[in-house]
């Protein structure tokens, strides 16, 4: 796909995504209203909206044309997405006061309502995706959507690589192990992400788990590349603090096996993933295209 084609309908589909997630977000005057105020400006500071991007792809691509049925789930996984950055960025994990350009929640709100924001935003993201029941006949893909999305973000998903992340490591960590916790806190989403955005548009079993495989090669490749931006990038293209995770004394892919081979592994992931997505044998110009673009991202 040509990239200015490409720049294109991402730009279009962001719009749109972002239209969607604003329709569910939070109104109103009432005693607890400063807990929406939180949840809407860590929703609303910005970022890609890989995931909810990634999820429309996969129901576009596998035929999907009810968007009723998918635009409570794309507005849920960005606000379990968002609420996973709220607390990373806490005192007691991360500690960053800035995310995406701009002040964290709790850098603005204080630490006790960046936690409750992080709350409520995990929390009302099952019950923005609960919405879908009663918009479309399909109750057993919407099910089944809700327990991937239940799974791939808690104790065997995301929150269980948040707390791999923060136990850390030995010295003697492998490379294993870091595979392992990336897998989980970065994998897990951008795999309930394309496996939701196949169920829904009614995907056999077989195609979800190619898909589950495709994004557990990209979500690897994705963080490594995290890693090489954390040490190669700046403030004002990062939009967030750079050489975090050698402040927090992480073990991250390039100091543990250095840029290059860092960079090697990245190509390689994508590659397996490109392959996994053409076995497919479905119209995946897009997807393949936004693939190739988080792995080349600069920010």
């Amino acid at each position: 796909m040509e990239t200015e084609v490409f720049n294109g309908l991402r730009q279009e589909k962001k719009e749109y995504i972002d239209s969607v997630i604003k329709g569910f977000l939070p109104m109103g005057e009432e005693p607890q209203s400063k807990i929406y105020e939180a949840m809407n400006y860590s929703i609303l500071a910005g970022g890609k909206r890989l995931r909810p991007m990634f999820m429309l792809a996969a129901f576009e691509m596998f035929g999907g044309s009810e968007k009723e049925i998918i635009e409570p789930f794309l507005a849920a996984i960005e606000m379990i997405h968002t609420y996973s950055l709220v607390h990373d960025d806490l005192p007691a994990m991360d500690n960053d006061e800035y995310r995406r350009g701009r002040k964290t929640t709790h850098a603005v709100f204080g630490e006790a309502l960046g936690i409750l924001a992080g709350d409520a935003l995990l929390n009302y993201a099952f019950e923005t995706a609960c919405l879908a029941f009663g918009k479309n006949r399909h109750i057993e893909r919407i099910a089944s959507s809700m327990a991937v999305l239940a799974k791939k973000s808690g104790i065997y998903g995301m929150l269980g690589g948040q707390v791999v992340d923060m136990e850390g490591f030995l010295k003697e960590a492998r490379k294993e192990q870091l595979d392992y916790m990336y897998r989980l806190k970065t994998g897990a989403l951008l795999e309930a992400s394309l496996m939701i955005g196949t169920i829904l548009a009614g995907g056999t079993l077989e195609e979800v788990k190619k898909m589950e495989q495709l994004a557990d090669n990209i979500g690897l490749a994705f963080q490594i590349q995290d890693d090489i931006l954390d040490v190669t990038s700046t403030v004002e293209i990062l939009g967030k603090p750079i050489l975090s995770d050698e402040k927090n004394n992480k073990i991250t892919y390039v100091n543990l096996l250095g840029l290059e081979e860092s960079r090697r592994e990245t190509e390689k992931l994508t590659r397996e993933g490109l392959s996994v997505l053409k076995d497919l044998g479905r119209d995946s110009e897009f997807l393949e295209a936004l693939l190739i673009s988080l792995i080349d991202r600069k920010s």
